[in-house]
C-alpha cells in the first residue's frame, strides 16, 4: 500500500511548466502574447532549431527594472490582481505562468526598456526564476527583447519525445500564422535558422492578412463584414468580424483555414466550427471546404479562459445563441459581398498602374461582383452554345450558365413555399431494392404520402408541386430518397426541375430568368456550389487586348 504524501513544490512547477511550454511553438505563442499585450505594433522573431531557442523583439512598453527582476518568478503577472479579475480579462496572458516555465526549461534572457526611459536593462534567470545577477543597463530601443536558449537541455527525456523538424516547423508556422490572423494591426517578421522565413505586414483586419499568408488567395476573392449585434437579455454587444472566401472563388480540400478568433486569440471551438461549415454546406461542392476567418469581439463576463493551459479553449455562455447569430451574419455576408479594396481607380493614372500591377497575366480573373444588386441594367445579349446566357451590364459582361442559375431561382422558391400537393394518379415506384425503407422514411419526412401497394410496389400519393407532371417524377423521387438532409432533397428537385443545358430559349425567357436570378439571396452557386456566373469587366477585356491605354472612359 502506498501512501499518499504531498509533492514537493518545485516538483508542482515542473509539472505545471510540462503543461504550458511543450515544443517551440508554444514558446512563441507565448512570448507574442507576451508582446500583444505590450501594445506592440512590430514584432520581429528569430528561430534556430537545431539549438531549440527562440528571440522575440517587441515595440511594446516595456517594463520597468522592478518588473524585470519579479518577472520570471513563479505567478507574477501585471494582468490581474484578484479573483474578481478573473471574470474580466481582457489581455491574452494572465496567469504568470510562462516566463516561469521557460526559465525551468531553458535559458531566460530579457531585455527591456520602457518608454522615456534613457537606457534598458537586461536580466538573465536561473532554473527557479530569480534574477541571477542584478540586472545590466544595456542600450536598446523602447520594448523588450527575450531570449529563450536550449529548450529542454536539461530534460533529454523531453528532447527525445519531440516531433520531426519539419513537424515542429510547420507548427511554428501555423502559430504565427493564426496569432497574425488574429491581430491584424501587427507587423511580422519571422527568421528560421538564421535565413528570411516569413513577412506579414499589418492591415485594418484578417481580409488584408490572409493573401499574404496563402498565394493562392487573392484579395478580390475575399468578402468581409463586421456585424455589431446587441444582445436585449443582457444588455450588452457583441462584434462578429467575419473574412469569408467567395464561394465560387475559394474553397480547400480540407477545413484548414475555419478559424474562430475569440477576443484576439485563436481557440478550438467544435460547436461554432460546426456552425461554419453548416452555413456554407448549400454554397460548397460536395468535400470542400470554406475559408472562414471567424473574428468574435465578446464581453468578458461571457467568458471563462480557466479551461485549458493554452488557452486555446474557453467556456463561453449562451453559446448556442451565439452560434445563431454567427449562422445569420454567415448567411447575410454571403448574400451580399463587400468589396474590401477600399482604392479608388477613378483616374486614367490610377487605372494604368493597376493593370501594369498585373501585366503579365492576360487570363481573366474571377471578379469581386455583387450579382443581385437591385439597380443594375442587365441586359441579354445571346445565348451561347444553347447553355450560356451573355449579358450585358454598365461595367461589362456576365456569362451565366442557364441550368445553375434555373436551378438556384427554383431552389429558394421551394425553400420558401415546399408546397405539398395530392395527385389523382399515383406514382408507382417498382425498383424497391434501390430505395430501401430508410429511403421510404426520407420521402416521408419531406411530407409525401407514400404507402405499401402490394408485391414490392410503392404508391406514391402526393407530390412536391414542382414535380407534377415531371416525366422523369420516378427517378427523380429516387434520388430524393437518397437524400437523409431535407434541404439537400429539394436541391435535387430543384436541380432536376431546372432548364436543362442544351435547350434553346427564346430572348424573353432568358431575360426573365436573369431577373429572376438577380432577385435570389445566394446569386453566386446553386444550392451544390457550382458557380453560376463569370464576371468580365471593361478593365479586363482591355487589358487581354492590350488595350490599356484606353482603359479609362474619362
Amino acid at each position: 500500500m502506498q501512501n499518499i504524501h504531498l509533492l514537493p513544490i518545485e516538483v508542482v512547477h515542473l509539472i505545471a511548466a510540462g503543461e504550458v511550454i511543450d515544443s517551440l511553438a508554444a514558446v512563441v505563442r507565448e512570448l507574442g502574447e507576451n508582446a500583444i499585450d505590450a501594445k506592440a505594433t512590430r514584432i520581429v522573431i528569430s528561430i534556430w532549431t537545431d539549438s531549440l531557442s527562440v528571440q522575440m523583439s517587441d515595440n511594446g512598453c516595456g517594463m520597468a527594472i522592478a518588473d524585470l527582476a519579479e518577472a520570471a518568478t513563479p505567478h507574477t503577472t501585471s494582468k490581474i490582481t484578484s479573483a474578481e479579475d478573473l471574470r474580466q480579462i481582457q489581455t491574452l496572458g494572465f496567469r504568470g505562468e510562462a516566463l516561469y516555465s521557460l526559465a525551468q526549461l531553458a535559458d531566460l534572457n530579457i531585455c527591456s526598456r520602457p518608454p522615456l526611459q534613457p537606457v534598458g536593462y537586461q536580466a538573465h534567470y536561473d532554473p527557479q526564476g530569480n534574477v541571477s545577477a542584478n540586472p545590466k543597463v544595456i542600450a536598446i530601443a523602447t520594448g523588450t527583447v527575450t531570449t529563450v536558449q536550449n529548450l529542454f537541455a536539461r530534460y533529454p527525456s523531453r528532447l527525445q519525445a519531440l516531433p520531426s523538424k519539419s513537424q515542429q516547423v510547420r507548427r511554428l508556422q501555423l502559430q504565427i500564422q493564426q496569432m497574425a490572423i488574429a491581430n491584424p494591426q501587427i507587423s511580422w517578421q519571422v527568421n528560421l535558422d538564421q535565413k528570411e522565413w516569413m513577412t506579414i505586414w499589418a492591415g485594418e483586419n484578417a481580409s488584408e492578412i490572409l493573401p499574404q499568408l496563402i498565394n493562392s488567395i487573392q484579395p478580390y476573392s475575399l468578402i468581409y463584414r463586421s456585424f455589431p449585434i446587441f444582445i436585449a437579455s443582457s444588455d450588452q454587444s457583441i462584434i462578429i468580424n467575419l473574412t469569408i472566401g467567395r464561394p465560387d472563388h475559394i474553397s480547400r480540400r480540407r477545413p484548414d483555414w475555419i478559424k474562430v478568433i475569440l477576443n484576439g486569440r485563436a481557440i478550438a471551438s467544435p460547436e461554432l466550427e460546426q456552425t461554419i461549415l453548416s452555413s456554407f454546406e448549400r454554397s460548397l461542392p460536395q468535400n470542400r471546404f470554406p475559408v472562414c476567418i471567424v473574428d468574435l469581439q465578446l464581453p468578458c463576463d461571457r467568458l471563462d479562459w480557466n479551461r485549458h493551459p493554452a488557452k486555446i479553449e474557453a467556456y463561453i455562455q449562451n453559446i448556442e445563441e451565439l452560434q445563431l447569430h454567427l449562422q445569420q451574419c454567415i448567411i447575410e455576408a454571403l448574400k451580399s459581398p463587400q468589396p474590401i479594396n477600399k482604392l479608388n481607380y477613378n483616374s486614367a493614372t490610377n487605372d494604368l498602374l493597376r493593370t501594369a500591377e498585373r501585366k503579365t497575366s492576360y487570363l481573366l480573373p474571377a471578379k469581386k461582383e455583387n450579382f443581385n444588386q437591385p439597380n443594375l441594367s442587365l441586359k441579354a445579349i445571346a445565348q451561347v452554345l444553347d447553355t450560356y446566357i451573355l449579358a450585358e451590364h454598365q461595367g461589362g459582361l456576365w456569362l451565366v450558365e442557364q441550368h445553375v442559375a434555373h436551378e438556384r431561382v427554383l431552389f429558394e422558391q421551394i425553400e420558401n413555399q415546399w408546397q405539398i400537393v395530392p395527385i389523382e394518379q399515383p406514382i408507382l415506384l417498382k425498383q424497391i431494392v434501390k430505395i430501401g425503407k430508410e429511403g421510404l422514411e426520407n420521402l416521408q419526412a419531406l411530407g409525401m404520402e407514400v404507402e405499401d401497394f402490394g408485391n414490392h410496389i410503392w404508391a406514391v400519393r402526393s407530390l412536391p408541386e414542382i414535380l407534377v407532371g415531371h416525366p422523369d417524377c420516378a427517378v427523380i423521387l429516387q434520388e430524393m430518397s437518397q437524400q437523409e438532409d431535407p434541404t439537400m432533397a429539394r436541391a435535387t428537385a430543384a436541380c432536376r426541375s431546372a432548364v436543362k443545358n442544351g435547350t434553346k430559349l427564346e430572348m424573353f425567357a432568358i431575360q426573365n430568368l436573369l431577373k429572376q436570378w438577380q432577385q435570389t439571396r445566394n446569386p453566386h452557386t446553386c444550392p451544390h456550389g457550382r458557380p453560376i456566373c463569370l464576371a468580365i469587366d471593361e478593365s479586363d477585356l482591355a487589358r487581354f487586348f492590350r488595350r490599356n491605354w484606353i482603359i479609362s472612359k474619362g
